[in-house]
């Protein structure tokens, strides 16, 4: 793959963007979380000279710069106390886009795609009732979280659909990377939203996080 060293960079920046939180020095943090996500963006960027499917790579691309604004709102959270909530619900807003634009640029390569979708759709319903039975948080959370939560779905169940109708290294990395998405933003759920949060959640919610992003942005070059 073209370009592999800055996906290495990137990793290296966002384990020191873990560490640096986990020692609550916020305002640093913030500043590696930006530089880390715009390893994935840039990336992302960089592809489009050498992208097999140059409409599909635009948008996945529209989706890695949400994924940007996201990472900054989320972890602003901390530093600006006071509006944290708002800030927070912005971030996951970002987070929702980028999601619509990833599984836009899906649809199209998937064969009998009404299948994925409403597989999905289904996982969806036993997920969301499975966290909202679980979690504790106020009413414009849990809106969020259902809606947001069906488009993370949506989006893993249609990229598994691209991979078995594609069988490419860029459809593998993409379906790789939506399932580490996934798994990371329920993590982030129950560590954020239940008593049963642990010390690992938040550095395992990152990390998965950030290889997701880093294969989608990856998959652009050989889908």
């Amino acid at each position: 793959m073209s370009y592999m060293f800055l996906a290495y960079l990137g990793l290296l920046v966002q384990i020191l963007f873990i560490y640096i939180e986990q020692q609550k020095k916020y305002v640093p943090a913030v500043a590696l979380k930006g530089l880390a996500s715009l390893f994935f963006v840039v990336l992302g960027f960089l592809g489009l000279s050498i992208a097999t499917l140059p409409t599909f790579a635009k948008i996945v691309v529209a989706g890695l710069v949400f994924g940007l604004l996201g990472d900054v709102c989320l972890n602003l959270r901390f530093v600006l106390e006071k509006a944290g909530q708002k800030v927070f619900l912005a971030g996951i807003a970002a987070f929702l886009v980028g999601h619509i634009l990833y599984l836009v640029a899906l649809i199209p390569l998937a064969a009998k795609v009404w299948v994925w979708l409403l597989s999905g759709l289904l996982v969806a319903a036993a997920l969301l009732y499975w966290i909202l039975t679980s979690v504790e948080a106020e009413k414009a959370f849990k809106a969020f979280g259902v809606v947001y939560i069906g488009a993370v779905v949506l989006m893993t169940a249609v990229a598994i659909g691209v991979f078995v109708t594609r069988h490419t290294t860029g459809s593998l990395l993409y379906m790789v990377g939506a399932i580490l998405f996934t798994a990371s933003d329920i993590i982030l759920i129950f560590n954020t939203f239940t008593k049963d949060g642990k010390a690992w959640m938040r550095p395992a919610n990152l990390l998965l996080y950030y290889l997701g992003q880093l294969l989608i942005a990856l998959s652009i070059q050989a889908m």
